[in-house]
């Protein structure tokens, strides 16, 4: 049985169902009963819980054996996923396998990579064997900008004309579920990344195309971006981090592919134009 925590978000749904169907015993970790069961399928094992209570994290790791864990952006985030891991390590499981980000570095001066690096430092320390998934910039964060798309063809992100190494949700829960198999891989850490780097103005191109009208991408200041994520209701240190976050991909951090998705699954990981058709629905309203 594993355990999948986040498990309606974009790559903890798609654990799921790979897990789902590779016949793996599955049990989605959600505080949301109704809309996981919504997302997922009402013939989910759910259980309810919740990070910062360690008795629900108690109860669904009874009879668990492998943890897939991603922990929700949260002020607390370190905590979270600390609890999740003692929880873990306390049932006995056999591993874990944490979700984590390109730039992942406990220290750093972007709080996303410093509470990722602290998570990963937690789980290694844990004494549960541990396999850490650093996943590049998600295609599926464009699905933040589903509104703005399908209302005016445009959206806006403060991303510049940085190339970006983005990788298809898709792509990080196949090697997810491959490195739950054996214990072949505990120990170890994979950078993954899609076949390329692209800007967001070559994924506006091929929304065009999927969705057979014209998408613009907009290229908006930080500032402009905080401003527009605090009207959309976000807290503001999440803003912050996010634009923060933009600055890194400017910078270049997520620039460089690697080949690990093609070696562990044996083959080529998702391009866009696969991605662009796979959320077309989605972005089109039907």
């Amino acid at each position: 049985m594993v355990l999948v925590t986040g498990a309606t978000g974009n790559v903890g749904a798609q654990v799921v169902q790979e897990l789902r169907g590779r016949g793996v015993g599955v049990r989605a970790f959600v505080r949301d009963l109704a809309r996981a069961a919504a997302i997922l399928g009402d013939d989910i094992d759910l259980a309810y819980g919740d990070f910062a209570d360690v008795g629900t994290l108690r109860q669904a790791l009874d009879g668990v054996e492998r943890v897939f864990l991603v922990c929700p952006n949260d002020p607390l985030q370190v905590e979270y996923a600390a609890n999740a891991i003692d929880a873990a390590a306390l049932a006995g499981v056999r591993q874990i396998v944490v979700m984590s980000t390109v730039g992942a570095e406990a220290g750093s001066q972007t709080v996303f990579f410093d509470q990722h690096g602290r998570i990963e430092e937690h789980a290694q320390d844990s004494g549960v064997p541990t396999v850490v998934l650093r996943s590049s910039h998600l295609m599926s964060n464009i699905r933040a900008s589903a509104d703005s798309i399908k209302q005016a063809g445009r959206f806006f992100l403060p991303a510049g004309d940085a190339r970006i190494a983005m990788i298809d949700p898709r792509d990080v829960a196949a090697v997810a579920t491959l490195v739950m198999e054996t214990s072949d891989h505990d120990g170890r850490t994979y950078l993954l990344t899609g076949p390329e780097a692209i800007t967001y103005g070559e994924v506006a191109e091929h929304l065009s195309h999927a969705l057979d009208r014209p998408i613009t991408y907009v290229a908006v200041t930080d500032e402009a971006a905080l401003n527009g994520l605090a009207q959309a209701g976000l807290p503001q240190w999440l803003a912050e981090q996010i634009v923060a976050a933009f600055g890194a991909l400017r910078a270049g951090v997520n620039a460089y592919t690697t080949d690990w998705v093609r070696e562990l699954t044996g083959r080529e990981p998702r391009g866009i134009d696969d991605f662009a058709r796979w959320i077309a629905p989605l972005l089109s309203g039907s």
